[in-house]
């Protein structure tokens, strides 16, 4: 891992940690998005009950070396990432991969962040950047995965990610 990252108010960007906690069942403690059902406002305006899929969010630090090279200035924390990794395809991770993080913590990959307009006000044009098409024309989302928490435990910088994929057939991760 090269770096955490959490947040207790709705804010675009979250703050480095030298480490956080990750509770079962709920997600970052203290983050706006940690508990059993979902926390992300305009999904709370639509069904406030609906299970929180997204309690922990990943981005691999690729993306930010991508983002930067194109001229973002974009740096850890700064997309709302929980997690970021290095050298792990998190976008390349079926649905129901499981990843250890560090000794503990145990999560469970639900799906694709999908970005929302949020991004443009952080950073101009930075939405269509974290969104590519497919020769076919599909949307390719690159703005990072989402996870739940199975098994809680604390997470730093410098932890080793372990990764156990489920059963074939592997699913392709979807928005959440």
């Amino acid at each position: 891992m090269v770096a955490v990252s959490g947040a207790p108010g709705h804010r675009f960007s979250k703050p480095l940690q030298d480490s956080i906690r990750l509770l079962a069942g709920l997600g970052v403690e203290g983050d706006a998005h940690c508990g059993e059902s979902v926390k992300h406002r305009s999904r709370v305006a639509v069904d406030p009950t609906q299970p929180n899929l997204r309690q922990v969010h990943l981005i691999h630090a690729e993306l930010l070396d991508e983002l930067n090279a194109a001229g973002f200035d974009v740096a850890p924390g700064q997309m709302g990432e929980n997690v970021l990794t290095r050298g792990l395809d998190l976008l390349g991770l079926p649905v129901g991969a499981r990843l250890r993080l560090g000794a503990e913590a145990l999560v469970e990959i639900t799906g694709l962040r999908n970005p929302c307009a949020q991004i443009d006000a952080f950073r101009p044009g930075l939405l269509k950047a974290v969104l590519g098409r497919e020769a076919d024309g599909r949307i390719v989302r690159k703005a990072g995965i989402m996870g739940i928490v199975l098994e809680g435990g604390a997470v730093a910088p410098g932890d080793a990610i372990a990764v156990t994929l489920p059963a074939l057939p592997h699913r392709a991760l979807e928005r959440v």
